[in-house]
C-alpha cells in the first residue's frame, strides 16, 4: 500500500513529512546519489498534496544539502560525505564513473524490515523464495552430523584453512562431471562466492590494475572491484558471450589483469557463453596474460549445455567461482573457487589471515549431503519448479506491456519497462515492493529503462497491479 502523509490537528506539517520521508530515501540509498527527484507536479500528484507543500519540502531539503536545484532539469540528489566514504572515488586516471552503489536494494529491504514493514513481493531479489529453501534435507544433514560428533567428539576440531576435505573431495567429483581437473587440493572452500571474488582481487590485484566485466552484468561485483581501487572496463554481453571487439580493445590499451565472465545463466540476461566466443576468449587471455575469473553461481537451474572455460582451459589461465547460498540456503555462506595449486596457495593466505578458518558445521553437512547425492536432486526439482514459475511470469510480464530484451531462462528475465525504472523503483517502492532497476547492472551506473526480474518472486498479482498503475503515472 501507499504510505500517505498524515493530516489533522497534532500531526507534522505535510511539507515536513515529505522532505523527512525524501531523506529517509536517501539515506538509505533507495533514491541513489545522482538521481532526479520527481517534479513538482508528479510528487504533489503521488502524495496528494499541493504543489508549494512539494516545492517547500524540495526547498528544506536543499538548505540542509541533501538535494541541489539545476537550471530547467529540476532537483537533484547531492553526494554527501558519508557517501564518498561508503563508496571511495578511483584513481584519477580512471576513465569510468563510478559504479552504482551494489547494496541499494538490501539497504531497502534491511530499512522496511527494522520499520517491520516488510515487503510484499521481492522481484528483484537475487535469491529464492524462502519457501522454496532446500531446509529439509539441510535439517537432516545436520542432524547426522550431530549423531556422528556426539560418538566421536574430535569432529568438532580445528577447521582446516582450505575448508573441510570431505566437502572439497565431493566437489572435486562433481566438477570431473563437467571436465573441470579440480582435485581437493585445487579447491578453496570460502564465506560465499562474495568472498571467493574478494580473496581473489586482494590477491591478484593491486589498487590501479584494469579489471574487464560484462555490461550489463554482477551489482556486488562492480562495487567490490571498484572498492579495491580497480578501473572498471565494460564489455558490451552479447548472445553469445562479450564483445570481443571490446575486450581486443582494453587489451591493447589498458593492459587488464583480470576478466570477470559467467558463462552459465548470465545474470542478468540469462544468457550462455557459445563455443566459438569461448574459444577465443581463452585465446586472447592466453595471449594478452590476463586470468578469467568464471562465474559459476547459478549454474543449478541450468537446462542447457554451455562450455566452461575453467574446462577448456584446465584452470591455467582461469578461476572458478561456484557455490551453495543462492540455490540451497543463503544463510549458509559456502562457495568455492577453483584454480591452479599456486594460485590456491596465495588465496589461502589471505583467507587465514580475512578469518583464519571456514564454518566447519555448514560445510560438512553440505559434505554429506552431495555423498548422498542429494544436490543432484534438488537441482532437478528446482528446475521444473522454476520452469513453470518462469512460464507464468513470462505470461503476466507480457499481458503488462514488459518486452523481454533476452529471451528468458534460468532465475532472471532482463526486461524493458518502457520508462524510468530509478523512478519506477521509487513508486514501487512507496506500495511495498523492491525492484532491481537497470542503473545497478551497469558498470558506469547509467539510468534506464531495464530491469531484472526475478521469475521465482514474480507471482504476487498484486505487484503487477501495483506495476501497472506505476508504469500508467510515470507515463501520464
Amino acid at each position: 500500500m501507499t504510505h500517505s502523509l498524515q493530516r489533522g490537528a497534532g500531526t507534522q506539517a505535510l511539507h515536513l513529512q515529505l522532505a523527512q520521508r525524501l531523506q529517509r530515501d536517501m539515506r538509505n540509498r533507495i533514491i541513489a546519489p545522482g538521481a532526479r527527484l520527481e517534479s513538482v507536479r508528479a510528487c504533489a500528484r503521488r502524495h496528494g498534496v499541493n504543489p508549494q507543500t512539494v516545492v517547500a519540502a524540495y526547498d528544506l531539503l536543499q538548505a540542509q544539502g541533501w538535494v541541489e536545484s539545476r537550471l530547467r532539469q529540476g532537483f537533484f540528489v547531492r553526494t554527501r560525505p558519508d557517501d564518498a566514504q561508503a563508496e571511495p572515488a578511483p584513481p584519477a586516471a580512471s576513465p569510468l564513473p563510478l559504479p552504482t552503489h551494489a547494496t541499494a536494494l538490501l539497504r531497502a529491504t534491511w530499512a522496511r524490515q527494522r520499520a517491520g514493514d516488510a515487503p510484499r513481493a521481492m522481484p528483484g531479489a537475487g535469491t529464492l523464495p524462502a519457501d522454496w529453501l532446500a531446509l529439509a534435507p539441510l535439517a537432516r544433514a545436520l542432524r547426522q552430523l550431530s549423531r556422528e560428533q556426539a560418538l566421536d567428539p574430535t569432529a568438532a576440531g580445528d577447521a582446516e584453512p582450505d575448508g573441510d576435505r570431505l566437502l572439497r573431495q565431493m566437489l572435486s567429483r562433481q566438477l570431473a562431471e563437467a571436465e573441470i581437473p579440480a582435485a581437493p587440493d585445487n579447491l578453496l572452500l570460502c564465506n560465499g562466492a562474495t568472498q571467493a571474488l574478494d580473496l581473489i582481487v586482494r590477491t591478484m590485484t593491486r589498487p590501479g590494475d584494469a579489471v574487464m566485466v560484462e555490461q550489463p552484468g554482477g551489482a556486488m561485483q562492480f562495487a567490490q572491484l571498484q572498492r579495491a581501487g580497480l578501473h572498471l572496463l565494460p564489455v558490451p554481453r552479447g548472445p553469445t558471450g562479450p564483445d570481443l571487439r571490446r575486450v581486443r580493445h582494453w587489451v591493447r590499451s589498458c593492459r587488464p589483469r583480470l576478466m570477470i565472465v559467467v558463462s552459465r545463466l548470465h545474470n542478468p540476461t540469462g544468457r550462455c557463453l557459445g563455443s566459438a566466443g569461448a574459444h577465443q576468449l581463452l585465446e586472447l587471455a592466453r595471449a594478452h596474460d590476463f586470468l578469467l575469473v568464471e562465474d559459476d553461481v547459478y549454474a543449478p537451474p541450468c537446462e542447457q549445455a554451455a562450455p566452461l572455460l575453467s574446462a577448456m582451459d584446465g584452470l591455467r589461465h582461469s578461476l572458478l567461482i561456484g557455490g551453495f547460498s543462492k540455490w540451497l540456503a543463503p544463510g549458509w555462506r559456502v562457495g568455492y573457487v577453483a584454480a591452479a595449486a599456486a594460485r590456491i596457495e596465495r588465496l589461502r593466505d589471505a583467507k587465514l589471515l580475512a578469518g583464519l578458518g571456514s564454518p566447519m558445521l555448514t560445510e560438512r553437512a553440505l559434505a554429506l549431503l552431495l555423498q548422498r547425492g542429494g544436490t543432484h536432486r534438488l537441482a532437478a526439482a528446482l528446475r521444473e519448479r522454476l520452469a513453470r514459475a518462469r512460464q507464468r511470469a513470462v505470461d503476466l510480464a507480457g499481458a503488462h506491456g514488459c518486452r523481454f530484451e533476452t529471451p528468458p531462462r534460468g532465475l532472471f528475465g532482463w526486461i524493458d519497462t518502457g520508462v524510468d525504472t530509478d523512478r519506477l523503483a521509487q513508486r514501487l517502492h512507496d506500495c511495498g515492493y523492491l525492484i532491481a532497476p537497470g542503473r545497478l547492472f551497469d558498470p558506469q551506473g547509467a539510468g534506464s529503462t531495464l530491469m531484472r526480474l526475478n521469475f521465482a518472486h514474480a507471482q504476487d498479482l498484486d505487484f503487477w497491479a501495483a506495476y501497472a498503475r506505476a508504469v500508467r503515472a510515470l507515463r501520464a
